[in-house]
Formats: structure tokens, C-alpha cells, sequence
């Protein structure tokens, strides 16, 4: 029986010439990653364990990206603790404020994971490395720790879901717009503890941000990873960014899926994620008069160039209605320091908009833009869960980088086409 591609990374990093879904087996680990949340308490246990070191100081990535620059004491004594870890253990992916950007946008940056790679995260978003066709997943702490400790994880052998995507996208329509339409069609659970497999001719039209995108918000449909072939323009990027070897798997033809879907990119069109969850999805027709107090153009989802790109077009000349905030956050410091090189970040001042450095904020209802009672906000993060940006009574509205803009603009939830 053959496998999908995800299965074939499994199986060579476990030692293995097959493996089928649902299968147990223990993996060698490419990549570990954490962030200022989740390292302490993997740093913790990982005490616990009596081991003297880590597996490999290169293999281990430490990125503080959530309430950094710290916005209190206590994020303070979180990344002094991840500080002071990756001092003693010499670990040679520490990135401190001032290098470090939002983790899953910095580590395909930096040329820290490659495809065929298996990656571990603490952090759920982990899953953005498969636009690169590497096997990527979120774990929790203890995972993490047992991960630095020995280099290895267990993992299920996920079965699989195939998207074939054909078409091309609309002007204003792009990779946000297609993950949410998924996560919509399939639900929040449609894909649980599965692997989210992208193919078809559709894929040419997609850039490397759509696809980081797509990957990210898997785990919003409840994938174990999200996956993309290894074309020549994921090769390009890697080999922009990297100088490690990759290696390219490619389902076999008799693959088995659970479920199989075509999706014509040419019939999308921009769309919102409705509170309180991602799969609330209405199209920007459906949209009706909602009323806005925020607008958040970043994060690991939506915080890359080419959604500066785009934000920054559909402000350019324009300001931001009287009564909005509009916060702009690039996801790393080269995406930032390019941003200001194109004139993006002239384009936001002058439209009114502050722009901030890497941080990921107020995605989590961490700093940089929490919400009051009865607030609402366009974000192009990644979740839009009661409370997830601060008051149990706000409101959040996924969107696109183009949707925030216009929102922002308007004041109320808005997409440039309006003005088309």
C-alpha cells in the first residue's frame, strides 16, 4: 500500500521502509522549537530528566516572540529563564529581542528547517514549516523537553485528507482566504489529528507566504500537520535561506486518503471568520454593516512581506477612520527593515496606523493591542476564541491582510473590491 507524503517522512525518520496510519513509532527530530511561553516549562522538566545537556545544540531553537519585548515581571522571568537555558547549553538558535522576530515566520527565515525535515514546536502553529514539504507539528512542553533531551518523539502515524487545488485566485483573494473557506467547509474538527495534503495545478499561483499561511492554520481545522510538494519554488526559497541539503518526498500514486477535495481558486472570494470560531466563515458579500474598533495586520499567520505588501497598497493615499486603531506588526526584523526600505512603513504612519516591532502580541491577548468589553476587532491572526484578545466580551474577525486594510479604512469590515 502506498504512502502519503507525510508518511514517507515519518518512515525514513523512524528507520522505517513503511508505515501505515495509526501506527506508533519513534522518530529522530531534524528540529526542536520553543518560545518564551512554552520553554520554561519543558526547561523545567527537562531538570527533572537528570540529563546533562541537550541532544544537540543545533537542533534546538529558542525564539521569545510572545510577550516580548516583556511587557511585565513575569514574561520578564520567563525569558530570563529561556535566556539563561540556552547560555548554559551554548545552544546556537537562541534569537533575543532585537534579532528574534514571531517564531514560525523567523525559523524558514533564518534557513532552519528544510523539506523532509521532522520538526516539534511548542507551540501549536508549528505546523507552518509544511509549506517547505517538511513534517512539521505542534507538541506540549513536556514533549519539548523529552524532544531536547534525546532528539527523538513518538508520534501516530496520521492518516490523510488530499486538497487538489485548481484555478488561480481573484485580485484580493489570497491564502488566508483559501485556509479559511477550508476550515469553513470542513469545520474546526474536519481534520482531526490528520495531515492536510495540498496538491494540484493550483499550487503554482500560490506564493511562499500563501503557503506558509495555509500550513499555519491546519491546526485550526485540528490537522496534525500541514503539507505542500516541493516545487521549484519552494527550492528557490530554500535555497535563498538555506544552506542545508533538503529532501524531497512525493506521495505515491496509490496513497490512501480519507477524504478528497478540488477546490477552483478562481471561485474564492474574500472571506471572514465570524466570532467565536475559525469555521465561522461568511464570504465578503455575506459580511453585512459590522462596525469596528481595531484593525491587527501581523502575526505568524499574516505578519510577512507580502502581507505588508498588500496592507500597505490598499492604505497607500488612504487614512485610517477616526476612532480605529490600526496596529501593524511585521513578523521579523528583515521583514520589518525591508518594509521600511519599500516606503510600507511610511505608507502605514502617514495612513495613520502605528507599526510595531516583531512581537506576537495581540494574537493571544498578550500585549500591543487588547481589547475592551464589547470591542471589536479584524485580525488577520489565526484564532478568534471568546476572550483570545482580551476581554471574555470582544469580538475578533479573521481576515486577510487586504480585509484588515480596507476594515481599517472604512471602519467597518470591508474589502477593497468594495471601491472596484
Amino acid at each position: 500500500m502506498g504512502m502519503t507524503m507525510t508518511q514517507k517522512i515519518l518512515a525514513a525518520h523512524a528507520g522505517l521502509t513503511e508505515v501505515k496510519a495509526g501506527q506508533l513509532i519513534e522518530a529522530d527530530l531534524d528540529l526542536v522549537l520553543g518560545n518564551d511561553i512554552t520553554s520554561p516549562v519543558a526547561i523545567h522538566e527537562m531538570e527533572k530528566m537528570n540529563v546533562k545537556t541537550v541532544f544537540d545544540r543545533e537542533k534546538i531553537a529558542l525564539v521569545p516572540d510572545h510577550f516580548v519585548p516583556n511587557k511585565d515581571i513575569k514574561s520578564a522571568e520567563h525569558c530570563k529563564c529561556v535566556r539563561e537555558f540556552a547560555a548554559r547549553h551554548d545552544i546556537t538558535n537562541y534569537f533575543e529581542v532585537g534579532e528574534m522576530g514571531i517564531e514560525h515566520a523567523l525559523l524558514p527565515e533564518k534557513g532552519l528547517v528544510v523539506a523532509g525535515d521532522v520538526v516539534i514546536g511548542a507551540d501549536s502553529h508549528t505546523c507552518t514549516y509544511g509549506a517547505l514539504g517538511a513534517f512539521s507539528t505542534g507538541v506540549g512542553s513536556t514533549d519539548m523537553a523529552a524532544g531536547m533531551a534525546t532528539g527523538k518523539a513518538w508520534f501516530k502515524v496520521p492518516s490523510a485528507i488530499k486538497f487538489n487545488l485548481i484555478g488561480k485566485f481573484s485580485k484580493w483573494v489570497s491564502g488566508k482566504d483559501l485556509i479559511l473557506h477550508i476550515i469553513g467547509m470542513i469545520g474546526v474538527d474536519g481534520a482531526r489529528y490528520q495531515s492536510m495534503e495540498f496538491v494540484g495545478e493550483g499550487i503554482k499561483g500560490l506564493t511562499m507566504d500563501d503557503r506558509f499561511t495555509i500550513a499555519n492554520m491546519a491546526i485550526e481545522a485540528g490537522a496534525k500537520n500541514g503539507i505542500f510538494p516541493v516545487d521549484d519554488l519552494a527550492k528557490a526559497y530554500m535555497k535563498e535561506h538555506s544552506k542545508r541539503e533538503f529532501v524531497v518526498y512525493e506521495a505515491d500514486e496509490d496513497a490512501q486518503y480519507e477524504q478528497e477535495f478540488t477546490i477552483d481558486l478562481s471561485t474564492l472570494k474574500p472571506t471572514v471568520a465570524f466570532p467565536h470560531l475559525p469555521e465561522n466563515t461568511r464570504t465578503i458579500d455575506e459580511v453585512g454593516d459590522i462596525k469596528i474598533d481595531q484593525v491587527v495586520i501581523g502575526s505568524c499567520t499574516n505578519g510577512r512581506l507580502d502581507d505588508m505588501r498588500i496592507a500597505a497598497e490598499v492604505l497607500q493615499g488612504k487614512k485610517v477612520a477616526k476612532g480605529i486603531r490600526c496596529i501593524v506588526i511585521p513578523a521579523t526584523q528583515k521583514i520589518y527593515l525591508d518594509a521600511i526600505k519599500e516606503g510600507l512603513v511610511e505608507t502605514f504612519i502617514n495612513a495613520g496606523a502605528v507599526v510595531s516591532t516583531p512581537t506576537c502580541g495581540p494574537c493571544l491577548g498578550g500585549h500591543m493591542g487588547i481589547l475592551a468589553e464589547g470591542e471589536r476587532c479584524v485580525s488577520t491572526t489565526n484564532r478568534n476564541f471568546v476572550g483570545r484578545m482580551g476581554h471574555v466580551k470582544s469580538e475578533i474577525y479573521l481576515a486577510s491582510p487586504a480585509v484588515a486594510a480596507a476594515s481599517a479604512i472604512t471602519g467597518k469590515i470591508s474589502c477593497p473590491c468594495d471601491e472596484e
